[in-house]
């Protein structure tokens, strides 16, 4: 395997969607509704978010999307208009929140030694923010491993598109082929496909091992857990 760096999807693959992005959405949509309580039943149900369990369904289009994406169904469930302002709001509420719910998986920092140790340059491609990944990355003190960060609203585009895999490549000097970019969703997978990389798919999102069917025939390998990528590597 020629693999020289790693580039890594946040939510799902080093934070736990779950307990981090479960409390904070219901937070979130309450912000964002005030005293409007049928625009949150309305953000609730546009969001496929379970009140009784505290999480978003699998089906539900935060999972893997980005503000930028959903944003409009929220704006018109509370009957806001869709534009910058509406946006930075909400990733302003999903920085705050999500960063007070924060909750990772497993022990990250524990891989991001081992790869740390082979000299591999890492990075964060996510759909969330870019200022939302560095404070997150920084409270779980993973920042201190990373060379590169890309958010849904640092200019490279989104995934599943290739432009975070491919400024990844350029910023560290290396081509798209010598990377693996490391997820949970199909997003992540895709976006590894279409510029090139390895496309490593993990089984800690949402919906768990029972994602293994729809991941595998994307992926090149199939990790159930992060602390297995370090002897992939090797």
């Amino acid at each position: 395997m020629s693999i020289q760096a790693v580039l890594f999807d946040k939510d799902g693959t080093l934070v736990d969607f779950d307990a981090t992005w479960g409390p904070a959405g219901l937070a979130i949509m309450r912000d964002l509704a005030g005293a409007d309580e049928h625009g949150l039943a309305r953000l609730i149900e546009v969001s496929d978010y379970d009140v009784a369990t505290l999480r978003f369904r699998a089906t539900s289009p935060v999972i893997a999307g980005s503000t930028g994406d959903y944003g409009p169904d929220w704006a018109a469930a509370v009957g806001r208009a869709a534009d910058g302002a509406f946006f930075a709001e909400m990733d302003r509420l999903f920085l705050v929140h999500g960063l007070a719910c924060l909750k990772p998986l497993g022990r990250p920092a524990r891989v991001f030694d081992a790869i740390a140790e082979r000299a591999m340059p890492m990075g964060i491609a996510t759909n969330d923010t870019e200022a939302s990944a560095r404070a997150q990355m920084a409270a779980l003190d993973l920042d201190r491993h990373l060379a590169f960060y890309s958010g849904w609203d640092s200019g490279h585009g989104r995934k599943p598109g290739p432009g975070p895999v491919t400024a990844f490549a350029d910023a560290i000097g290396l081509a798209p082929h010598q990377i693996a970019l490391v997820g949970d969703s199909l997003h992540d997978l895709h976006a590894a496909r279409a510029a090139g990389a390895l496309a490593v798919a993990v089984l800690t999102g949402p919906r768990g091992t029972a994602a293994r069917a729809e991941l595998a025939p994307f992926a090149d390998v199939v990790l159930t857990a992060l602390d297995e990528l370090p002897a992939v590597l090797a």
